[in-house]
């Protein structure tokens, strides 16, 4: 009988650096200011009743919060309005976005992505990983694999045991 050597996890002992999306993920809850909530009928702004439901609105509620800022009806809003929405939200939130959730994470993730230093990533073989049980626009992975090119010798998508080449450094 033949004795089994120990089984070696190569994945762990490879110089692989696994890059998780899920990771840059917002800390802070995101709420969301909808304007059309305070539209007459829902589509036309009335400026002296949006000043006064704006100046009698309970901004607490975003106390450090990540605050998006939109207009989800077809209504032509004039710039101020998103403006004075800034002025009373600006010190209590967090930070504030124009636009949706959706719009908010293709921004967001971009932001800490252009951000992210890349002395280690240099000739470096990198997995960013693939799967996540939250929302991670497809622009973060562009945005990754943009940032990281001029420097890592090769990157690939999903998971360290299965991955899918993007990019290999050619050999010069």
């Amino acid at each position: 009988m033949r004795h089994m050597d120990s089984l070696v996890n190569r994945v762990a002992q490879s110089s692989l650096i696994t890059i998780k999306l899920e990771d840059f993920y917002p800390k802070h809850r995101v709420e969301v200011f909808d304007v059309k909530d305070y539209l007459f009928h829902g589509l036309i702004l009335k400026e002296m009743d949006y000043r006064e439901a704006l100046k009698n609105h309970d901004w607490s509620k975003y106390q450090d919060c990540y605050l998006t800022i939109h207009c989800s009806t077809d209504a032509i809003i004039p710039t101020w309005a998103y403006m004075l929405v800034a002025s009373y939200a600006s010190g209590i939130a967090r930070d504030l976005y124009f636009g949706d959730p959706d719009a908010f994470l293709i921004t967001y993730f971009r932001e800490q992505i252009r951000a992210l230093p890349m002395e280690s990533y240099i000739g470096a073989k990198v997995v960013i990983k693939g799967c996540s049980d939250l929302q991670i626009p497809a622009s973060a992975y562009l945005e990754l694999t943009h940032k990281l090119k001029p420097h890592a010798s090769s990157i690939m998508f999903g998971e360290p045991c299965s991955t899918v080449p993007v990019y290999k450094k050619p050999k010069s």
